[in-house]
């Protein structure tokens, strides 16, 4: 993943999408300004929750090593049992998100997913009221990007886009439905 960091260096910047702000009822605007050039340059502050830059092949490369068990291009990047570690829910009791969440910060639903180290994991169709497998794992991005894998599908998705804020437009669970309808065994 050598496209992939807190920031994006000034030689990179060309290849930078522009990102859009979604405004209701009308064409969703250029995004400009602090927010926007804030990853132009490096940070003090490094979140493990949030704030890298990525490209799709990168972030191909890491769905592929999650959807592989870990394994990338034959090497091991992650402990087959540090993953299972990874994708169960760690939330107390079995509590939902939905349970522990207070607010939002997304367009996808709370109801019957937990959470593990670094990762929603749905617990089900029935539970989560949106198409999946029990036992996916997925997570979203700021401008409404977002993946899952899902192992007993042998399937992972990437969605790239450029829309602020993750709730203007509910794609994920759109992107969802049409994913698990196509597949045809």
């Amino acid at each position: 993943m050598v496209d992939t960091g807190f920031f994006v260096p000034e030689d990179q910047q060309p290849r930078l999408a522009a990102c859009y702000q979604y405004r209701p009822a009308n064409t969703p605007s250029l995004m400009e300004g602090p927010f926007a050039n804030g990853i132009l340059k490096p940070r003090s502050y490094l979140s493990g929750a949030g704030g890298l830059v990525s490209t799709t092949h990168d972030y191909v490369a890491f769905c592929q090593m999650l959807a592989n068990g870990g394994q990338l291009d034959g090497r091991r990047v992650l402990g087959r049992k540090t993953l299972e570690l990874m994708t169960v829910n760690h939330l107390p009791g079995r509590a939902t998100l939905q349970d522990m969440a207070m607010g939002g910060f997304g367009e996808a639903g709370f109801e019957g997913v937990g959470f593990g180290l670094g990762f929603a994991v749905g617990q089900g169709p029935a539970a989560t009221t949106f198409a999946g497998s029990a036992g996916d794992f997925y997570w979203g991005g700021a401008a409404s990007t977002a993946f899952w894998v899902d192992p007993s599908e042998d399937l992972f998705v990437v969605f790239m886009t450029q829309l602020f804020p993750s709730v203007a437009y509910p794609f994920r669970a759109q992107l969802r439905a049409l994913v698990y309808q196509a597949i045809d065994d």
